[in-house]
């Protein structure tokens, strides 16, 4: 597909006000594309679907959730309708020569924002164009649209659950490759807050750096002369290692695999320092409760990203009205 296709102006601008970037996100979308059509076209819609036809199609939620990517799943459709990719039938693939939907011919309309809670049988978003455009755009705008809306709804599960403890539920950066920032996009339509981006946004000294270094203090020490203006977290897995990591001067501090009980007393030796705290490893729905009131402030949950479960939409296309 051509490299140069630009998303609509509307598009970009709903994926700026998400904090997503409009460039990554075209890219993604091109890179999606090209692997569903493998540099050719869409041969089923191209062998079944007059090149002239025109059609509206509703996207559907399927199951109850949060919603999540809707501007994503119009960048997809931008990208198919303005470059007609995948609706081309030429050389040996037969049919008309020539894009289908030129300029953009594609319209969305937005009928439930991100964060939303949506129910099962809600009409997300109304679709308008070229059918062969549409249907080549469908399994890649609802493959983004399924993951999304499934981390937000995980995300907005475990958030629901603290809710009134104080804490909040945090993101990591188990992430699909390539997909983090949408990903973390998801997470916050879902009520969660994000993580570090990336390696490079934030320090976090965990147990290999530790031993490396020669121990928690040593570890924190280290990192505070080479990058003094970058906050760091330090991960404890003992009581020991917590009061070291406050006599070091931590600001934040990763209470790793421990118990409830020593949670708790992790909060008591914590009172006092200007410190917050973040519970992480082996939490599970069922504990998330009794973790968060032992009094952290985080809960760092990777299953967010790497274990939500799609969330089920489909896109319906409206059946002709009846002739005569």
């Amino acid at each position: 597909m051509t490299a140069t296709v630009a998303l609509r102006p509307s598009t970009a601008e709903a994926l700026t006000a998400a904090g997503l970037d409009p460039v990554l996100v075209a890219d993604l979308v091109r890179r999606a594309l090209d692997e569903d059509l493998a540099g050719g076209v869409d041969v089923t819609s191209v062998a079944t679907i007059p090149a002239d036809r025109v059609d509206t199609g509703d996207v559907v939620a399927r199951a109850d959730g949060v919603l999540a990517g809707v501007p994503v799943a119009a960048a997809v459709l931008d990208l198919v309708g303005t470059a007609g990719v995948g609706t081309v039938g030429v050389g040996a693939a037969g049919g008309d020569p020539g894009p289908v939907a030129p300029g953009g011919a594609v319209t969305v309309s937005v009928r439930m924002a991100d964060g939303a809670r949506v129910r099962r049988g809600d009409v997300l978003l109304t679709v308008t164009g070229p059918t062969r455009a549409l249907l080549t755009a469908e399994r890649t705008a609802l493959n983004l649209l399924c993951h999304l809306s499934g981390i937000a709804t995980l995300t907005r599960t475990w958030v629901d659950t603290v809710a009134g403890t104080g804490a909040a539920v945090r993101d990591t950066r188990k992430t699909v490759p390539g997909l983090r920032a949408l990903a973390k996009y998801a997470v916050r339509c879902g009520g969660g807050v994000n993580h570090r981006m990336s390696l490079s946004d934030a320090g976090l000294v965990k147990d290999n750096h530790v031993l490396a270094a020669g121990g928690v203090a040593a570890a924190f020490a280290a990192f505070r002369r080479r990058f003094p203006d970058l906050p760091v977290e330090v991960e404890c897995d003992s009581l020991a290692d917590v009061e070291a990591a406050l006599a070091a001067g931590a600001d934040l501090i990763l209470l790793d695999n421990m118990s409830t009980a020593d949670l708790a007393a992790a909060v008591g030796l914590a009172r006092g320092y200007p410190v917050r705290l973040e519970a992480s490893g082996g939490l599970t729905l069922a504990r998330a409760r009794e973790v968060a009131a032992a009094g952290v402030d985080f809960l760092a949950v990777g299953a967010l990203t790497h274990s939500a479960p799609a969330l089920d939409i489909a896109l319906d296309l409206r059946a002709a009205p009846a002739a005569g």
